[in-house]
């Protein structure tokens, strides 16, 4: 007797509610019985600050500013992006790499007569050499900056140089660098 009114019980408990929904409607309905879901609205914001701007008319760092979202809706990526962000979404709504994030020539061994040529747009910039033939060694992260643009590998030889192209006007606020092994070579081993 008691393990069919148990049996009873739960089936009751598996078909009645135990909560009460929080929204009576679908959220997508919400939207449009406000009124907004007819209009982006991206559009209104093409005429206020932070506009979207094409990446030629982008000349100092307060044009980076992303307009924010209508209230009540939530931000876009575009929207809310601010700085090197929105220079990089920018950059690929027109179909520029900004950072240049392709791979370097792993076709040949740099030398240092013909050294692979990484392009660096501030004081440093760090390349990881995984070897030659590619993927022959784990990565080994490399240091090329301004005063000192020629790296070897030190574990499959690789020659890498780094090929300034930022603003010649830039100035170098860069740390010094720390003193290493190789701040103590003799002048006449110094490779130029």
């Amino acid at each position: 007797m008691f393990s069919r009114s148990v049996i009873a019980a739960a089936r009751r408990a598996a078909v009645a509610p135990t909560f009460r929904p929080v929204a009576r409607r679908a959220f997508s309905a919400s939207v449009v019985a406000r009124g907004g879901g007819g209009k982006h609205h991206a559009e209104s914001h093409e005429t206020g600050p932070g506009s979207l701007k094409p990446l030629s008319e982008i000349k100092s760092p307060s044009d980076l500013f992303g307009p924010g979202a209508q209230p009540g809706t939530v931000p876009t990526d575009l929207e809310q992006a601010t700085g090197l962000e929105r220079l990089e979404i920018l950059g690929k709504m027109e179909g520029v790499d900004i950072f240049d994030m392709k791979p370097l020539d792993a076709s040949r061994m740099g030398t240092m007569e013909n050294p692979i040529i990484a392009k660096g747009y501030g004081e440093e910039h760090y390349v990881g050499c995984t070897g030659f033939p590619a993927d022959s060694h784990v990565t080994m992260w490399l240091t090329l900056s301004r005063e000192r643009p020629l790296e070897r590998c030190t574990e499959c030889g690789n020659v890498i140089k780094m090929e300034y192209v930022g603003p010649e006007d830039a100035h170098s606020d860069a740390q010094p660098d720390a003193k290493t092994m190789a701040d103590f070579v003799k002048p006449e081993y110094y490779y130029n």
